[in-house]
Formats: C-alpha cells, sequence, structure tokens
C-alpha cells in the first residue's frame, strides 16, 4: 500500500495524468462546441441546416467508426507514439477548420479531427494501467469522466462566448495552444513504449477494421439521417450494418491476428459491462433530446433559464466525478456499478413522476439523483473492465468501452426522440402543446426506467455467472 501511495505522489504520474486528462478534455469538447456555431455557420457559408450538420456529424461519424481499430493499432505499434500522432493530428486538423474557405474543407477538416480524437479517446483510458497503481485505477477513471464531463459542459457557453466577440473560427482555433501543451506533457511524462521484435508483433487486421467501419458508419447514419424517423434510407443503412456484423464476425474467424479476439464476448462481466454501457448512455442521451423541449414547451421557461438548467446536469458530473473514482477503489468497481444503476433507475423514474408535481424544483431534484448515478456507474464499470485486462489489449478495450458508450448517445438520440414525439403524440413537436409535451415526457422517462433496470438485470446476471465456476 505504501508503495501505490508513493507512486502515486511521483509528480510524473501527475503530470502524466494531467496530459490524459487534457486529450479526454480537447476531445469531448470538440463534441460539443461545435453543436452551438451550427446557425452562425449555415449564415457564413450560406449553407442549409441540413448542410452545416455535417460539421457535426463528421467528428461523431469519425470517432463512432476508428475508435477501436486506433485502440487496437495502439496495443500494437506502441500507445505512446501514436497517442502523440493524435494530439498532433487533432491540433493541425483543428488549424484546418478554422482556416477552412468553404463548407465541404470544413466538414473534411471535422473528419480528421475526429480521427485524432478517436485516438485520443481511445488511449487515454488505455494509458491508466501504465501510470497508475492498480489501487488507485477508479480515481483515475473517474478524474477522466470528469474531464469528459467539463469538456461537454464547457462547450455550449465556452463556443458562444468564442462566436460573439472573435468569429466562428475561435471555436476551433482555441484548440491550438491546448493540443500544443497536451502535446508537450505527454511527450515528456507518459511512459516510453516497450520495444517488441517485428517478429513478435501482432499483425493489423486491415480487413477487420475497414469491414467494422462501414457497419458503424451504417449503423450510426441511420440513426442520425432519418431524425427519428425511419424511411427508406435509415432502413436500407440498418440493413447494410446487419449485413456488415456479418460478414465481420465471418472475417474476424478466419483472421491471424484478429482486430477483435470473438472469444472474449464469451466473458459474461465484459459483454454485460459493454451492454450495460450502451443502455445508460441511451437513458443519458434522452435528457439532452427531451429535457429542452420540455422545459420550454411544457414548463415555458426562456432560452437563458432552459440552458441554466440543462446546464446543472453536466455541473454534477464534474464536481462529482473524481469523488466517485474514489467511492470505487474504496468499495469496488462490480458493487458500485449497482449502486449506480439503482441510482439512474431511481432518477428515471423522478423525472417521470417529479416535473409533473413539482414543476423545475421536480426536474432539478430528478436529475441531481440521475447524474451522480451515472457518473458512479461511468467510474465503476470502466474501472471493472480495464484494472484486469492484459497490457496488450488495453487499446481495444478501451476503444470498445468509448464505441459503446457512443453508440448508446447515437441510437438515444434517435430512439428516445421516437418515443418522445410518439408519446406526445403530436406530429410536430416544436408546436406541441404543453400538455402533450409532458405526457410525452412522462411516458418516455418510464420507458428509461425500464431500460436501467434491464441494465441492472444484465449487471446483477453476468456477477452471478461469473461467480457460479468458482463455487464449484
Amino acid at each position: 500500500m505504501t508503495a501505490a501511495a508513493t507512486v502515486k505522489r511521483t509528480p510524473s504520474v501527475r503530470w502524466a495524468l494531467a496530459s490524459l486528462s487534457l486529450s479526454m478534455l480537447l476531445s469531448s469538447l470538440g463534441t460539443s462546441i461545435a453543436n452551438v456555431g451550427l446557425p452562425t455557420l449555415a449564415q457564413a457559408f450560406n449553407a442549409s441546416f441540413q448542410d452545416v450538420q455535417w460539421v457535426v456529424l463528421a467528428y461523431l461519424l469519425a470517432i463512432t467508426t476508428l475508435i477501436v481499430s486506433v485502440g487496437r493499432l495502439g496495443d500494437i505499434i506502441g500507445r505512446r507514439r501514436l497517442l502523440l500522432a493524435g494530439i498532433v493530428l487533432f491540433t493541425l486538423a483543428s488549424l484546418l477548420c478554422g482556416a477552412a474557405p468553404t463548407l465541404w474543407l470544413l466538414i473534411a477538416a471535422r473528419a480528421v479531427q475526429g480521427l485524432g480524437a478517436a485516438i485520443m479517446m481511445a488511449l487515454t483510458m488505455a494509458f491508466v494501467g501504465e501510470t497508475v497503481p492498480k489501487a488507485r485505477t477508479g480515481s483515475a477513471m473517474g478524474l477522466l469522466g470528469t474531464m469528459s464531463a467539463i469538456g461537454t459542459a464547457l462547450g455550449p457557453s465556452l463556443g458562444g462566448v468564442l462566436i460573439a466577440t472573435l468569429g466562428w473560427q475561435a471555436i476551433f482555433l482555441v484548440n491550438i495552444p491546448f493540443g500544443v501543451l497536451a502535446f508537450f506533457l505527454a511527450y515528456r511524462h507518459l511512459p516510453v513504449d516497450r520495444h517488441v521484435s517485428t517478429a513478435d508483433r501482432a499483425g493489423f487486421d486491415t480487413l477487420g477494421t475497414l469491414l467494422l467501419a462501414l457497419t458503424l458508419g451504417a449503423y450510426a447514419l441511420a440513426m442520425t439521417a432519418g431524425r427519428g424517423s425511419f424511411g427508406p434510407l435509415s432502413l436500407g443503412l440498418l440493413l447494410t450494418a446487419a449485413f456488415g456484423v456479418i460478414l465481420f464476425v465471418l472475417a474476424e474467424r478466419r483472421a491471424a491476428s484478429p482486430l477483435l479476439r470473438l472469444a472474449m464476448f464469451r466473458d459474461p462481466a465484459l459483454s454485460a459491462s459493454l451492454a450495460t454501457s450502451a443502455l445508460v448512455s441511451t437513458v443519458m442521451m434522452a435528457t439532452l433530446v427531451v429535457g429542452p423541449f420540455y422545459l420550454s414547451r411544457a414548463l415555458q421557461l426562456d432560452a437563458a433559464l432552459v440552458g441554466f438548467v440543462m446546464s446543472i446536469g453536466p455541473i454534477i458530473s464534474a464536481l462529482s466525478g473524481v469523488l466517485a473514482g474514489r467511492i470505487v477503489d474504496r468499495w469496488g468497481a462490480p458493487f458500485m456499478v449497482s449502486v449506480g444503476l439503482i441510482a439512474m433507475a431511481a432518477g428515471s423514474v423522478a423525472l417521470s413522476v417529479l416535473p409533473t408535481m413539482f414543476s423545475i424544483a421536480g426536474y432539478i431534484v430528478a436529475i441531481a439523483v440521475l447524474t451522480p448515478g451515472y457518473v458512479l456507474f461511468q467510474a465503476a464499470n470502466n474501472t471493472a473492465v480495464m484494472m484486469d485486462v492484459q497490457p496488450t489489449q488495453r487499446g481495444v478495450m478501451s476503444g470498445l468501452l468509448n464505441l459503446s458508450r457512443n453508440l448508446g448517445l447515437i441510437t438515444g438520440a434517435s430512439l428516445m426522440g421516437a418515443v418522445f414525439a410518439l408519446a406526445s403524440a403530436a406530429t410536430d413537436i416544436t408546436t406541441a402543446s404543453p400538455e402533450a409535451v409532458a405526457t410525452g415526457m412522462r411516458i418516455t422517462f418510464a420507458i428509461a426506467g425500464v431500460l436501467i433496470v434491464m441494465a441492472l438485470a444484465i449487471a446483477v446476471g453476468s456477477r452471478a455467472l461469473a461467480i457460479r465456476p468458482s463455487s464449484h
């Protein structure tokens, strides 16, 4: 214990964690800061809202399709050198975004920025096992979760200020000094990659990478292109994704050095962690999709007040992340996964019931229950997966965790948005009556509560399966 404590206090570990935290902050800031600039970009490039949405979509698609592959690449060629390359790529792409003379060049630069962000997201979590003592894994995961929450929360307000004072270019150029700092800290303080001879080095699964990227891209486009309504295009993309899964599984079975070893999904704990992560993210996305409509339409709040209430969740996330990590270290990850899910189930039910009874106060109380539950779940789930993983698999495992979260967010935006519209029984949700919106909110979060209970059943069931063999 004293050795671990000594390691924890060394300045090098602190600076290494600072570089990982900054990488996580920048990649999550990139997701949320562009949303606020879409109206300005539509005006600046004289483009439709559908066209400028690709500024956000290109970034998300690049992360979703490539995050597992870059995690695996880090395992093969060395995580430090790939993370440094990712930071350089993200920083240079930010410069290209700010200097883009046309919308399509901006979208292309955002896709490159998304690739840099995918590398940063996948490898920051993978590095925890190499920089932090095992007993402090939860605290480190909590810190990275906090930085992700701060990036997401900071995006809209920082973006708004930068656009108003310096123009839209500033929302991309602001990354450059922080990218340079992240590169310097990572270069100085992250452990050097162990030298592996060419003979011992695993090959990179190019076919598997391509198939997985196309499959995930088709699914993500199916969920985002239809904006919640499934037309022929969305159905075609979903069928393509389903076909892609079959081809990917066949390719992985034959690959000498597969991108994903399919046998690892037989581990009930890992499969449960990925499934619960996706379900939980689906529910959290519902708060971001449904919340603004409920606050503005049903409670009749003005835009400034809606923005303030919507920022409460990310602020709670930012404040509770490190504490959640310490609780995980103290009480153990599997137990805290269940505690986090129980709090989330209570928060979902509260969101279904309390706002109707107590208006804005009820909404805030419900969010104050749901959000810490989510933060605790994230820290515990990430720790449970990453703590005992083989060093050669850390990158791909971190990529899988990030992917499950991303797929949950994409699915939540589409699916929970569709549930809300259906439950409101309104042809156009933006003109629906306050009563219809309130009904939609109630039904959506009742369903969200059911999804969390399902996640809890999966988590508890996987623990029972994991315990059973050892009792023989």
